[in-house]
């Protein structure tokens, strides 16, 4: 194997940005309200313009120590790579509610730059990692092929990683131990790597990649079994990947998920990230071809524990712009995504989670890291279950072959728990076009695995425009908890 290069040392003393450690801008909550039961919790944590003219890509990740670190990009541009760009960071050891002042990460003199990064742990020996591509003069899409690590029209596969929870790092360039010369541009995708738990391959660290390859976008794993000592290369997925992220799930296997529009895509391995079933859309995940995060809530529960299978996902849930954030939860290792809750309406964009806790109490908090109003802000959020208010209860909508207008149609909505105690009684309602009509429809209890389907009567008013319609049915028990299903009917002349 090449001899890895190993980079000059660097410590985050050096403060890019004096930013009062403790007191953040607030964004929707005060900082007192960080861990209020309940509450959205978000403060800005880097502006456009303060210690550096933009900020972009965030990554975030909580240490053995129970630090959280979010890092991401000191750009001076809004540009890409190749650019002057810097990796920060700021650490917090009180879960968020208070953060330390902005450090460098890795920052060089131009035209070097260093960015996109993504946070890895180790969690049996503590080691973060800090995963991003280093250029010179070409980015991405102009990166010549081939793994010459001096080369400076090659993207390099760069890392630093720091054994003091974060306070010094130290750099790592690994272009020529996974990068096949006949690939371009390759770069981590930025947001939070992941490490098996679990089954044949338990202890595996692995870091998602995006690769350019014959003009096509392919997504990869590159993963280590020996804590980072060496790292390889799986198989590339694709074409059609872009920035993807990967989970595992709770029967070992391991779900990538990809940046697509209008929907994202989904992959699965068996053999720890090394190779990949072909993509395949998920069509309750609308997506403008954005980066976006998914994680366990409960990474380190046993396949048994009734947590196991969910699953935290979160992106701008649209398919033609940057906004409307929404965190999403899945009950069953992400078949279904059932539980929905907007964290920001308006401009939003790049967003990646990661557990505040072990994921087993009543209702723990989860952090989140986002880009929003426009890239003017990096924010840090936190929010818990009864925020979320959801109910581990898919609902599937069976739509009639048409619905003609001026008429009434019966629409079948079927809801399943998958909770491990009885669900009371509670209703089920869509949300329809304006000049529809359905009545709510109660729904029995339910006992754990038992399903029920409700008959609802819709109306569509008899000027309906002919065409598909999106309509939503929301189930609610408890007056507070909520799962959804979407769906599309067709509209046809009466």
């Amino acid at each position: 194997m090449q001899r890895r290069v190993t980079l000059a040392a660097a410590t985050t003393t050096a403060a890019l940005a004096l930013l009062a450690a403790g007191t953040p801008a607030a964004h929707t909550a005060d900082q007192q309200a960080a861990h209020t039961p309940g509450t959205l919790a978000s403060q800005d944590i880097a502006t456009a313009g303060t210690g550096s003219p933009y900020y972009r890509i965030p990554a975030l990740t909580r240490t053995t120590e129970g630090t959280l670190i979010a890092a991401y990009d000191a750009r001076p541009t809004l540009g890409d790579l190749p650019s002057n760009i810097g990796v920060v960071i700021r650490r917090s050891t009180d879960n968020g509610a208070t953060w330390q002042a902005q450090q460098v990460v890795r920052k060089e003199a131009a035209p070097k730059g260093n960015g996109d990064p993504s946070l890895l742990v180790d969690r049996e020996t503590g080691r973060i990692f800090a995963f991003y591509s280093s250029t010179v003069n070409q980015g991405y899409f102009g990166s010549a092929t081939g793994n010459d690590e001096n080369d400076p029209n090659v993207q390099q596969a760069d890392y630093s990683y720091s054994d003091d929870d974060g306070l010094t790092w130290k750099h790592e360039r690994i272009t020529a131990e996974i990068k096949n010369p006949a690939w371009a541009g390759m770069f981590a995708a930025s947001g939070e790597g992941i490490q098996l738990r679990h089954g044949q391959y338990a202890g595996r660290l692995i870091q998602q990649y995006a690769v350019r390859y014959n003009g096509g976008n392919y997504a990869l794993s590159v993963y280590s079994d020996d804590h980072g000592a060496t790292w390889k290369a799986g198989q590339l997925l694709g074409p059609g990947a872009d920035e993807n992220k990967t989970v595992e799930l709770s029967d070992g296997r391991v779900m990538l998920n990809s940046r697509s529009a209008p929907y994202r895509k989904v992959a699965y391995s068996s053999d720890g990230g090394v190779t990949y079933t072909p993509f395949q859309q998920d069509t309750e995940l609308p997506d403008p071809a954005n980066n976006g995060s998914v994680a366990r809530f409960a990474p380190g529960v046993s396949a048994s524990h009734p947590r196991a299978k969910w699953l935290m996902f979160s992106n701008t849930a649209t398919t033609n712009s940057r906004s409307n954030l929404t965190v999403r939860l899945s009950c069953d290792d992400g078949r279904t995504w059932p539980v929905r809750k907007t964290a920001e309406a308006g401009s939003a964009a790049y967003s990646t989670l990661t557990p505040l806790s072990d994921g087993t109490s009543a209702n723990p908090r989860v952090g989140m890291l986002w880009e929003r109003a426009n890239y003017q802000h990096i924010t840090y959020s936190s929010f818990d279950l009864q925020w979320l208010g959801g109910v581990c209860a898919p609902v599937t909508v069976t739509p009639p072959a048409s619905l003609p207008a001026g008429r009434t149609t019966t629409v079948t909505v079927r809801v399943v728990s998958q909770n491990d105690v009885t669900l009371p009684g509670g209703k089920v309602s869509l949300t329809l076009p304006a000049g529809w009509s359905a009545p709510e429809v109660p729904v029995p209890a339910l006992n754990p695995g038992q399903g029920a389907n409700m008959q609802i009567p819709v109306t569509v008013p008899a000027g309906a425009t002919a065409g598909s319609v999106k309509a939503t049915a929301k189930y609610t028990v408890r007056d507070r908890q909520h799962s959804y299903g979407d769906t599309t009917f067709t509209v046809t002349a009466p």
